[in-house]
């Protein structure tokens, strides 16, 4: 019997409602340090906004506040410090990246990329898939899906150690009720 790791083959499962998807954001981002990145892929409309509000609430930040930085490419939040349900020191940084309007890769450096990658940051990446070759080895991917009016099928891999763990952390404090396949 072949077993797969979590780096090897994502796990998927679905969000039955905008809040659902906000609630598993909190989750995710309770469990999120300085320096952890989260890539997010997906079509228009299919929830990474939503998903960064809840990653942003579950960091300390107000999440009513998040909205997706299309325009300026990275919105920042201040989050309180404190300690998260894991123990660690909360980040106190949140950079929230929409790279929908970047035309190539190379525009990467002039938004401040490295900065952002430093340790002091959470960083949520939207349209990730613009950006591939410039993520950190270790990251979080979160492939979103638009199954309708409300409901999102997330595809999540984690691509090294701590975004695995993340993965693993996320599936056991998201809710009782997940149904990973």
């Amino acid at each position: 019997m072949t077993v797969l790791s979590l780096t090897e083959a994502p796990l998927s499962w679905e969000s039955q409602s905008p809040e659902e998807t906000l609630r598993l954001g909190e989750a995710l981002g309770r469990s999120l340090a300085a320096g952890d990145v989260v890539a997010l892929f997906g079509e228009l409309g299919s929830g990474k906004t939503v998903l960064v509000r809840g990653i942003a609430g579950g960091l300390g930040c107000l999440a009513e506040e998040v909205h997706s930085p299309s325009f300026t490419l990275v919105n920042e939040y201040l989050c309180p410090r404190g300690l998260g349900s894991s123990g660690q020191k909360r980040p106190g940084r949140l950079a929230h990246v929409d790279l929908y309007r970047l035309v190539s890769e190379e525009e990467l450096p002039g938004i401040g990329w490295d900065h952002y990658l430093r340790a002091c940051y959470v960083v949520t990446v939207e349209w990730a898939e613009r950006a591939l070759t410039w993520l950190p080895q270790d990251h979080l991917r979160i492939g979103l899906e638009s199954l309708g009016a409300a409901r999102r099928r997330f595809q999540v891999q984690g691509t090294g150690p701590r975004s695995t763990a993340l993965l693993r952390g996320w599936i056991e404090t998201a809710t009782p009720s997940l149904q990973v396949g």
